[in-house]
This record gives C-alpha cells, structure tokens and sequence, in this order.
C-alpha cells in the first residue's frame, strides 16, 4: 500500500483528556508504537482554531497516522481550549494564546505522567507562538515550528531562545502567507542556534503529499534520523485508507 493521503498505519491509539490548572478539560489522542516503546514523543500544537486550525489539522493527523509505525515516535495531539474536532470540544473559550499556556502545560503533565520519552514540542502556525511562548518553560528537548508567522510570539520571547540547550529548528515556506524565509532570517537573527529551513515551493497550509513527506522527513531527521528514509510503501498489515 502506498503511505500517501489519509492512510493510517498501525499504532496503540488512546483517547485522552487533560486538565489544566485552570480547570479546564481539553480532549486529546495518544498515538505510540503498537509493538515497541517510542523513543521520542511529539507534543503537538495546532494551527489557529478561530481559522479551522484543531487536533487534525491534516499534518498533525499524518504525523500521528504514520510517524508511530515509521519513526518509532509517540505523538500527542489534543485541541486547545475552545477547540472542536471529531474528537470532541475542549473546555473553555479561545484565549489567543494568553491561557493556552495552561494548555501546554497540561500536555507536558500527562507526558511526565506517562513516562514519554525526549518530549520535543510540534507547532504549526499559531502553535508555534504557543511552542515559542512556553516552550522554555518545559522539560522539552527542542521544537519544531512549522509555517511560524510571529503575529503573538513577541522579539522578546524569541531572543529568550538564545543560549538555551533546547533545539530550536524553524520550517519556513517559501510561498507562505505571513512570514517567508528571508524575513524569517531576519526575525530569528536573535537566535544563531536556531536551524532556519527554507522549503522549496511551500505554502503555509503545506497543501499535497509532496508537501506532507518533506515536512514529516524534516520532523523526523530532528527528532530521529536513525528511521530516515521514511518509506512511501508499507508491506505490513494493519494499515488503512479511510476518506479525510
């Protein structure tokens, strides 16, 4: 079977809940190996949810759809607060990005409670400002931003990256709608550790399996290169071709 679209790999699926600070219930999914441990976790942060953006924005779905059988790597995904998906709603109302730092902090919570290991946090458009904003706040091993357009994360809490151990690798279309690389550069100056990685043809939706595949390999060569190349054919058993 060709891994393309919405095909679904094998995985130990969990649906989950967590409970913020502010007592507040956000709904979520843990997806892991179905027959080993992971040896890196995903926390994942959502696009923009008062533009579409929740759980299973589609390279967040592909990631936790492929990435547990292909990578060997839990994926963690959950809609903030206020967000719908087929999951269900959160709890809550929409904050733009102020009390979604309880959000964050939620998910870090369970993935200590689990024992999860080398948590790295996943953020795409308004989750990387989530992921810039908090992230230092954590017990992470780095992040991966995807499509950042820096419209919350202020100069301030991005130079707060500066010095710190913590892997900081920036994916950046080149088509994108908000910030595209040659102003990334210039935005993430402030940063030198920082991996800045212009995409070739990319937009910020990161729209077509061309797309997926750079973006998941991209992921995967941070967080667990021994499994590059992913393949674009599974032979196992399990997997299937649901619509979505």
């Amino acid at each position: 079977m060709e891994i393309r679209g919405a095909v679904t790999l094998p995985a130990h699926r969990e649906d989950i809940e967590l409970e913020t600070a502010d007592g507040i219930r956000l709904v979520g999914e843990l997806a892991v190996p179905l027959d080993r441990e992971p040896v890196a976790t995903l926390v994942t942060l959502h696009p923009l949810p008062t533009a579409g953006g929740f759980m299973d924005s589609h390279i967040l779905r592909k990631a936790a759809a492929r990435l547990p059988a292909l990578a060997d790597l839990a994926v963690l995904r959950f809609n903030t607060r206020g967000t719908s998906s087929p999951r269900g709603t959160s709890g809550g109302t929409f904050d733009g990005g102020a009390a979604e730092r309880f959000d964050v902090a939620a998910a870090m919570d369970f993935v200590a409670a689990r024992g999860l290991p080398r948590p790295w946090l996943l953020g795409w458009s308004f989750g990387t400002e989530l992921a810039l904003k908090y992230g230092p706040d954590h017990p992470i091993e780095g992040a991966v931003l995807l499509s950042p357009p820096l419209h919350r994360a202020t100069p301030a809490e991005v130079a707060a990256w500066h010095d710190d151990p913590r892997r900081l690798v920036v994916l950046v279309p080149e088509f994108d709608d908000y910030l595209r690389p040659a102003e990334a550069v210039e935005r993430f100056a402030s940063v030198p550790e920082a991996t800045v990685i212009d995409v070739e043809g990319g937009k910020h939706l990161w729209v077509g399996e061309n797309q997926t595949r750079r973006v998941l390999t991209e992921i995967v060569a941070v967080v667990n290169a021994t499994a590059l190349p992913l393949p674009t054919e599974w032979h196992g058993s399990g997997a299937t071709a649901a619509h979505g």
